[in-house]
C-alpha cells in the first residue's frame, strides 16, 4: 500500500467515525444536560447558544484514535511503502513521536474534560483553577519532552541553517527543554483560545492537518501522514456538527486535545519553530489576548481591541461567524504555505 492510499484511508475513517458519532454523542450529551453556559462577558448574541451540548470534542478524539490505529495496522500489514524508511508505523525512533504525540494530546484532552465537567456538571463556571489547569498541562508537557530526550529525538532541522542537535552538551540540553516547554504549553493554550466561535478551531486546524500531510511527503514520514490524515478527517467530520449554527461545541476537552496534537506535529516535522507560520492564527489569537490585558492594566481600563481574543473583535465589528472562519482559515493557509516553502527550499537535503 502506498503512503497516499494510507492517508486517504485515515481521512475517510476519521471523517466517517467522527461524523457518525454525532448521531450518538450529541443526544447523549443532551440527556446528561452537558449544555454550554454562556458567560455575560461574551458577545450578547452568544446567549442564543445557551444549552448547546458541550464536550463534543469526544467525537473527533475517538475518530482520530480509531482511524490512526486502523490505518496504521492496515498499512503495516500490507507491507507499507518499501521505498520508505518509515514503513513500520508503530516502531522506530521517529515513530515514537507519533505515539508520544497522541498520548500528549490525550493527556491534554483529559485536563480539558475535567475542566468542562466541573463547569457543566458541577455548575462551577470557572472550571479548574488556572493553577490546576496549568499543572495538568505542564505534567503532560514534561512527559512528552522527556520522551523526546530519552528517544534522542532532539535534532531540529531549521530552514537555511541545517540540523541542530540539542543533546550535545548541558547548555543546549537546557535550551531544548526550556524552548520545548514554552512551545508546547503555548501551542496548547493558543489552540484553546481559538475555539471561541462556531467552526473556527476546527476549520483552522484543518489547514494545519493538510500542511502536516504535505510535510509527510516531503520527509517520507508515513506515520506523520497517517496521523495528520486522521486529524484532517476528524475535524472535517466534526465541522458537520460544529459549523454555524453549531449543534455541539468541542469544549476544552476537544480544543486542548487538538492543541496537544498540533504541538506534537511541530516535533514530528522536526522543526517546532515552524509552528509559528503553520499556526499563525493561533499566534494572533494569543497575542491579541496578551496585548489587550497588558494595555488594559497599563492604561487603567483602556482597550486596543473591542474584545479579545481577536475573533471576538471582528464579531463586534459586525463580521458573521462563518466569515470569520473562512477568512481566518485562509490567513492560516497562507502561513502554512510559507512554512511548506521554508521546509522545501530550506531543508532540501537532510
Amino acid at each position: 500500500m502506498s503512503n497516499t492510499v494510507a492517508v486517504i484511508i485515515s481521512i475517510i475513517i476519521a471523517f466517517a467515525v467522527t461524523a457518525g458519532l454525532g448521531f450518538v454523542i450529541i443526544p447523549w450529551l443532551r440527556k446528561l444536560k452537558f449544555g454550554q453556559t454562556i458567560l455575560d462577558i461574551g458577545p450578547s448574541w452568544h446567549k442564543s447558544k445557551q444549552g448547546t451540548p458541550n464536550m463534543g470534542g469526544l467525537m473527533f478524539i475517538i475518530g482520530i484514535i480509531v482511524s490512526f490505529i486502523a490505518s496504521a495496522l492496515i498499512f503495516s500489514f500490507s507491507g507499507g511503502n518499501l521505498e520508505s524508511d518509515y514503513s513500520a508505523i508503530l516502531t522506530g525512533r521517529e515513530n515514537i513521536l507519533v505515539i508520544a504525540g497522541l498520548i500528549l494530546a490525550l493527556g491534554c484532552g483529559i485536563v480539558g474534560f475535567c475542566d468542562d465537567y466541573i463547569k457543566i456538571k458541577l455548575k462551577r463556571n470557572e472550571g479548574l483553577t488556572a493553577r490546576k489547569k496549568s499543572l495538568g498541562q505542564l505534567i503532560m508537557t514534561l512527559g512528552f519532552v522527556l520522551t523526546l530526550w530519552i528517544s534522542k529525538n532532539t535534532v531540529w532541522y531549521i530552514p537555511f541553517i541545517g540540523a541542530v542537535d540539542f543533546s550535545k552538551n548541558i547548555f543546549t540540553g537546557i535550551v531544548f527543554w526550556a524552548l520545548s516547554i514554552v512551545i508546547i504549553y503555548g501551542c496548547v493554550n493558543s489552540v484553546n483560545l481559538t475555539g471561541g466561535i462556531d467552526g473556527l478551531c476546527s476549520s483552522v486546524t484543518a489547514t494545519v492537518a493538510v500542511t502536516a500531510i504535505i510535510f509527510s511527503y516531503i520527509q517520507g514520514y508515513a506515520g506523520l501522514g497517517i496521523l495528520s490524515g486522521a486529524l484532517l478527517g476528524g475535524v472535517l467530520g466534526f465541522l458537520c456538527w460544529n459549523w454555524n449554527p453549531a449543534k455541539t461545541f468541542m469544549g476544552d476537552t476537544g480544543s486542548l486535545f487538538l492543541g496537544g496534537l498540533v504541538a506534537a506535529i511541530g516535533y514530528m516535522i522536526k522543526c517546532p519553530l515552524l509552528l509559528l507560520p503553520i499556526g499563525i492564527v493561533y499566534v494572533c489569537e494569543t497575542m491579541s489576548d496578551i496585548i489587550q490585558i497588558g494595555y488594559f492594566k497599563i492604561t487603567h481600563g483602556k482597550r486596543i481591541f473591542k474584545m479579545a481574543p481577536i475573533h471576538h473583535h471582528f464579531e463586534m465589528c459586525g463580521w458573521k461567524e462563518k466569515k470569520i472562519c473562512v477568512v481566518f482559515s485562509a490567513v492560516n493557509a497562507i502561513g502554512c504555505a510559507i512554512a511548506v516553502l521554508l521546509e522545501y527550499f530550506g531543508n532540501a537535503v537532510r
